[in-house]
């Protein structure tokens, strides 16, 4: 591994990283359900869903996940299945709009454990992220010179970068605060997230 390649796997991985998708709307309905505590919760919870899929990936069990059918489309429709979920709740938020009312129930079923929790799933339940580091990983290890452990430094910067963006996002909701508590503003914001997840989800169910 030179620093040569691995730059340019950086680049790409920025790419990756930088282009909205389920974990970076996750992040956003925590943050802005929960604060900076929810939005930061739900954050680790979409690194160690990602560190996890990476470590399978590097370590070779990807691969057997991947070739498994029945395996695969089971985690793909699971997948699904939570996205939709997530984002009907989102809608229900958005509808109803009783934010005080909510937010003083989630904080009495354990509001914490339960952000962190939505962004595990959210990103484990993806088959579609095992698929990235199946397909991005080769490109950049030779079967001969590379190690393990250059496959995991590999993978691992993936779950790093991702989970510093959505630090990055998270910082920026936290600024703009205030204006995103109105009323209005965060309904709104709930309707485009909720329909973001559902579009998502079934995406992620309509793939073949």
């Amino acid at each position: 591994m030179t620093w040569s390649v691995y730059g340019s796997y950086l680049v790409i991985v920025v790419l990756i990283v930088l282009a909205p998708g389920p974990d970076t709307m996750v992040m956003l309905k925590n943050a802005l359900s929960g604060g900076f505590r929810g939005g930061l919760l739900a954050s680790l919870g979409i690194f160690t869903g990602n560190a996890v899929q990476g470590s399978a990936a590097a370590l070779g069990l990807g691969v057997l996940i991947a070739r498994s059918q029945p395996v695969f489309v089971a985690l793909k429709w699971t997948g699904a299945a939570y996205l939709v979920f997530l984002g009907v709740q989102a809608l229900r938020g958005a509808f109803r709009g009783d934010y005080p009312a909510v937010e003083e129930a989630q904080r009495r079923r354990g509001g914490g454990f339960r952000r962190f929790r939505e962004g595990f799933l959210s990103n484990i339940t993806n088959p579609k992220v095992l698929v990235l580091y199946l397909s991005v990983l080769p490109q950049f290890l030779d079967p001969v010179r590379t190690t393990t452990w250059d496959a995991l430094a590999l993978a691992y910067t993936v779950a790093v970068l991702g989970v510093l963006w959505l630090l990055v996002l998270l910082v920026f909701v936290r600024r703009v605060r205030a204006w995103l508590e109105r009323r209005r503003v965060r309904r709104a914001l709930d309707g485009v997230t909720g329909t973001a997840l559902l579009g998502f989800g079934a995406a992620l169910a309509l793939e073949s």
